[in-house]
């Protein structure tokens, strides 16, 4: 899904790349006002949303509804986004832009449930969300129930009615804040949230290499050659090859 250029009307190659220094300056800016500082933390952050959906691949649904639906998500978390807690935009961006799509989705399934059930949901994702915002984190079903000053078993069936039958990810216990899915019972580790996130993290951090830098890794990691063969392909010094790689690494755990 990635692969597709343009999807509503935005060319997914040519979106910005910002360094965590940029994009603090532009949330100060933003939380000032400054509307062209948030449409440019919405646009450099698109390629979360490109991510995101393609969780969602393979089940039918127009890629070009999910990334809109996404792009709602993204821009509440960008709004929502507390820039006072030690947390990475992304870490706390993903699970908004989750949210809003499986509400999409329940929106749009097959599946019926009574209007005073949905009402219930509606206001349990409410809370849910405004929790979030707080706390920086995902809040657990009794904090839901306090909120909204229902019992925890109402909150429980509000949301089983309403949850998406197909998705691997929906929550099915939380204790202090840490959410168990049904992908945690599988428990297959190369698709936990956990290694997803460190793989975007990871895409980023290798986005503000060089050309040059990134090609190094390549041949390095990927294609498994000595220093020595990088630089008679690149054509300097396996010297320079050893600083720019370490100089590489060392900015990719800075960032990560």
């Amino acid at each position: 899904m990635l692969g597709k250029v343009d999807l509503c009307g935005v060319n997914t190659s040519k979106l910005p790349v910002l360094t965590p220094e940029e994009t603090d300056a532009l949330f100060q800016r933003a939380r000032k006002g400054d509307a062209a500082a948030r449409k440019a933390l919405i646009e450099s952050n698109m390629r979360l949303v490109l991510s995101v959906i393609q969780r969602f691949a393979g089940r039918g649904e127009n890629a070009d509804d999910l990334f809109q639906v996404g792009c709602v998500g993204l821009i509440k978390a960008v709004d929502n986004f507390d820039v006072t807690q030690n947390v990475r935009f992304s870490t706390y961006g993903v699970p908004m832009i989750i949210g809003e799509i499986r509400r999409y989705l329940r929106d749009n399934s097959a599946v019926r449930v009574s209007r005073s059930t949905r009402d219930t949901a509606y206001r349990v994702l409410q809370a849910r969300e405004k929790l979030q915002r707080e706390q920086q984190r995902e809040p657990t079903v009794e904090q839901i129930a306090r909120e909204l000053d229902i019992p925890r078993e109402e909150v429980v069936f509000a949301m089983d009615a309403v949850a998406d039958p197909v998705s691997l990810f929906e929550p099915v216990y939380s204790e202090s804040g840490d959410a168990l899915t049904v992908m945690d019972q599988v428990r297959e580790t190369k698709n936990t949230d956990e290694d997803w996130l460190e793989r975007i993290a990871l895409k980023e951090a290798m986005a503000q290499l060089s050309e040059r830098e990134r090609r190094i890794l390549a041949l390095r990691f990927s294609d498994g050659k000595t220093q020595m063969e990088v630089s008679d392909e690149i054509g300097i010094s396996q010297a320079q090859v050893s600083r720019l790689e370490k100089n590489a690494i060392k900015a990719i755990r800075k960032q990560i």
